[in-house]
C-alpha cells in the first residue's frame, strides 16, 4: 500500500520502519525540521548540542531497544545502563543491586536503603507484596497515592514521588495508580536488569531518529521535513493528504495535531483527543559545577522553593564536565522564577554556588496528566485512517517504550483498518 505517517518523532518513527519492513511504500510528512518530537536534540546556545527534555530509559524497554538495535544503534555504546538508583547527594535514598528480580529488590529495600529505619523498610515490603500478591492490579478510579496509602512518609518522599513523576510526570495525588503499577511490574518484575536506568550518552538525536532516517532513506521512504499538512479528507477507499492520494494514513503527530486532521473523519475521536490534559517538564542547563556529581544521575529534596527532582552530569555522559541539567517534571512555575529557584537549590543540596544558567528548555505539552480512569483514543479512528502516539490507549504511561509500541502497533494492523 501507498502510506502517509504524519508525524516523525518516535512513535511515527517506530510505525514507518515497521510499515517499510513489511513491503508498504511510506512517506513520513514532519511539520518540524528537527526529528524526534517530544524526545529531540536541541541546538545550545554556546554551540552545544543539547535535548528537550532529559530522558530515561530502563531496562524493561525491549521494543525501544530492539528497534535501536534494527537500526545500528549499539545500546551498550549509547546507553550508561546502571542498577536502579534514586540516591541524593547527602546518600540517602535507595538503590538495587545486581541481582535477579525481584532479589534485587528485596535486597534493596533491607540493605541498600540509606537512612530508613526498619518501619520504612516493612511498609514498603508489605505493600510490594500486596501488590504482587494482587497481580499487579487496582481500581481503575485508584490514585497512586491511594495505592500507597500504606507506606510511611519518607517511603513515599524519596521512592515513591520520584518514581511516580519520572514515569508519569504526574503528581502522585492525581496519577493513575492502574499504570503506576504496570511500570512498577514491568520493572522490577520482568527479568534481570529490567528496573536498570539507561542514560543517554549521546543526544536524543542519534538515540534514534537519526537512525531511523537514515535508514528510512536507505529503504525508499521520504521524510518530508518542514511540511505541515493542511487538510486530510476522504475519497472513497483511499485518503488525500493536501490532495495527494494514499491507501491508508496514520496520524503520528501530537494529540491536537491528530484531532484537528482527524475532526471530519471522526469527531469524537478528535474530541477524546483534545480533552487530554498536559503536564510540563522543563530542564534547566547549567554550567560551572566545581566537581564531579556522586553518581551520572542524582535525586534531589523537592518541596516549595526547591523545584527540581533529579540533576544529570552530563559530564560523565559524554558531555562537557561542569555540564548539569536539573529536571523539574510537573513544572508549572515560570522561567525566571524557575531558574533562580534551582540554582537556590543546587547551592544547598550539591553546594555548587558558582552555576550559571546555560539554557532553560520547556516543553509545555510534554506529557499527558496520566490521572486515574483516565480515557485516551483509539488506535482506529476510521477505515484506512489509524493514530499512533505514546497517548493512544494503552497500558503505558507518556514515554519512549509507549510511543515505540504505538507506532509499531500501528503498523501491524496496516490492511485491516
Amino acid at each position: 500500500m501507498k502510506l502517509a505517517v504524519v508525524g516523525a518523532g518516535w512513535a511515527g518513527l517506530a510505525c514507518a520502519v515497521h510499515a517499510t519492513r513489511a513491503g508498504h511504500q511510506v512517506v513520513v510528512f514532519e511539520a518540524a525540521r528537527t526529528l524526534g518530537g517530544r524526545a529531540r536534540r536541541v541546538d545550545g546556545d554556546e554551540g552545544l548540542a543539547l535535548d528537550n527534555g532529559q530522558h530515561i530509559l530502563i531496562g524493561a524497554y525491549s521494543a525501544t531497544l530492539a528497534m535501536m538495535r534494527e537500526l545500528g544503534v549499539d545500546p551498550d555504546a549509547a546507553l550508561l545502563r546502571t542498577p536502579l538508583q534514586l540516591r541524593f547527594a547527602d546518600g540517602g535514598g535507595l538503590a538495587l543491586p545486581r541481582l535477579p528480580a525481584p532479589l534485587d529488590l528485596l535486597a534493596g529495600i533491607l540493605f541498600g536503603a540509606r537512612g530508613w529505619t526498619l518501619r520504612d523498610k516493612a511498609s514498603l515490603l508489605r505493600t510490594a507484596l500486596g501488590w504482587r500478591a494482587s497481580g499487579f492490579r487496582c481500581a481503575p478510579q485508584a490514585s497512586v497515592a491511594e495505592l500507597c496509602a500504606g507506606l510511611t512518609p519518607r517511603v513515599m518522599k524519596e521512592l515513591v514521588e520520584p518514581l511516580c513523576v519520572s514515569a508519569l510526570n504526574t503528581p502522585v495525588d492525581q496519577s493513575s495508580g492502574e499504570v503506576f503499577l504496570r511500570v512498577l511490574h514491568d520493572a522490577l518484575f520482568s527479568g534481570r536488569g529490567g528496573a536498570d536506568l539507561l542514560l543517554p550518552r549521546v543526544d536524543l538525536g542519534r538515540l534514534l531518529p537519526d537512525a531511523a532516517a537514515a535508514w528510512l532513506s536507505q529503504h525508499g521512504a521520504p521524510l518530508r521535513l518542514g511540511r505541515r499538512v493542511q487538510s486530510l479528507q476522504a475519497d472513497g477507499d483511499r485518503w488525500h493528504i493536501d490532495g495527494e492520494a494514499y491507501d491508508q494514513v496514520v496520524l503520528a503527530g501530537p494529540p491536537w495535531e491528530a484531532a484537528r486532521l482527524a475532526r471530519e473523519a471522526n469527531p469524537h475521536w478528535a474530541a477524546t483527543a483534545e480533552a487530554l490534559r498536559y503536564e510540563a517538564i522543563a530542564t534547566v542547563y547549567t554550567q560551572g559545577a566545581l566537581r564531579p556529581l556522586a553518581a551520572p544521575m542524582v535525586s534531589l529534596r523537592s518541596g516549595p522553593g526547591a523545584p527540581a527532582q533529579f540533576v544529570f552530569d552530563r559530564g560523565q555522559l559524554g558531555g562537557p564536565q561542569g555540564l548539569l541539567a536539573f529536571v523539574v517534571s510537573a513544572s508549572a512555575t515560570e522561567r525566571e522564577a524557575l531558574q533562580s529557584q534551582v540554582l537556590a537549590q543546587a547551592a544547598v543540596q550539591l553546594q555548587e554556588t558558582r552555576l550559571r544558567v546555560l539554557q532553560t528548555v520547556v516543553e509545555k505539552r510534554a506529557t499527558f496528566a496520566c490521572t486515574p480512569d483516565l480515557v485516551r483514543p483509539p488506535v482506529r479512528i476510521a477505515p484506512g485512517l489509524l493514530a499512533c502516539g505514546d497517548y493512544i490507549e494503552g497500558p503505558y504511561p507518556a514515554t519512549l517504550e509507549g510511543a515505540v509500541r504505538s507506532g509499531a502497533g500501528a503498523a501491524l494492523q496496516l490492511g485491516s483498518a
